[in-house]
């Protein structure tokens, strides 16, 4: 089943009730004899076991610990906002998976070449993608291809910095744009469509029952999501998908408005091909981090990423 994306951007007090939270509003009501109040509450309800990611942007929301448990233990990646509307935090389950001890282990213990042919896959698989969009797109990529298949163990040669400058000189025309966190529009798209991808990638470590903490690639002491930006590389594309969209389509694009936020936000409902089917991203992404913790046990060699096509 497709879980839900609940993205919250007005006031409201968040609490729980027969296993579904309920969404209270303050809205002004027409003017009441003294005494008997100033605000009445819009209310509704959604099924717990329906919601897949919660975005708490606005400053006066307020949710109950109740809430929060519940949320948790329903595996509900949980993000926060900072005062600029931009993701800061996420709150995700200390045990998401009945055998986690056991698959900690086996992560922790994966070898170096093992984790170097995990990042040559998936680096392979990143290109590939990154080629499909342009080919979607009419622009020739016949280098990409190549450098996907050129890929070494541990990404050796680099291959996936001398892609990403042709991808990015390729795909996005705008005048002084380079890929970066405070760069020229459309980085603030990219920027927050990446940090929804990273939530849901992380969620799906921890169902999956790993530490998104330990990457197979990325190390920096200061991440505590390493393997999360590992293995939501090859998705990336799909999010650079709806940044395009938006840039064709919308007017102004400067400003994170609640619409392109939405748009933003739908990257967990898209459709993509993973293993020749095609899965919601959500469920794909799920499947991928099952694979990769097959690989870290040794019953698999491969681990299933999405075919941009």
């Amino acid at each position: 089943m497709i879980k839900r994306t609940l993205f919250f951007g007005n006031p409201a007090y968040l609490s729980t009730k027969n296993e579904q939270i309920v969404i209270s509003y303050p809205s002004p009501s027409p003017a009441l004899p003294e005494g008997e109040g100033e605000k009445k509450q819009e209310t509704k309800t959604v099924a717990i076991e329906d919601i897949g990611v919660i975005v708490l942007e606005n400053q006066q929301i307020t949710i109950t610990n109740g809430l929060l448990e519940k949320l948790t233990n329903n595996n509900v990646a949980l993000i926060n906002c900072d005062q600029y509307h931009m993701p800061i935090g996420l709150l995700m389950p200390l045990s998401g998976h009945t055998e986690q001890t056991e698959r900690f282990k086996n992560q922790i213990n994966a070898s170096a070449p093992l984790k170097k042919n995990l990042w040559q896959q998936t680096i392979s698989s990143k290109i590939m993608n990154q080629a499909g969009l342009l080919k979607e797109k009419g622009i020739p990529c016949r280098k990409m291809e190549i450098w996907a298949k050129e890929v070494t163990s541990g990404d050796a040669l680099n291959h996936e910095s001398r892609a990403a400058v042709f991808y990015w000189q390729n795909l996005i025309t705008v005048e002084n744009f380079t890929r970066g966190q405070k760069g020229v529009p459309p980085n603030n798209l990219l920027n927050y469509g990446y940090a929804i991808l990273r939530a849901i990638t992380a969620r799906a470590i921890v169902s999956s029952g790993m530490l998104p903490t330990l990457g197979i690639f990325h190390r920096n002491k200061y991440n505590a999501y390493c393997l999360a930006d590992d293995i939501m590389e090859p998705y990336r594309p799909f999010v650079d998908l709806i940044v395009c969209h938006i840039m064709e389509t919308e007017d102004s694009y400067d400003e994170l408005t609640i619409e392109i936020k939405k748009q933003l936000l739908s990257i967990a409902s898209i459709d993509v091909l993973i293993d020749g089917k095609n899965s919601p991203l959500m469920v794909a992404m799920s499947r991928t981090t099952h694979s990769l913790h097959e690989c870290f046990e040794g019953s698999a060699r491969k681990i299933l990423y999405p075919v941009y096509v």
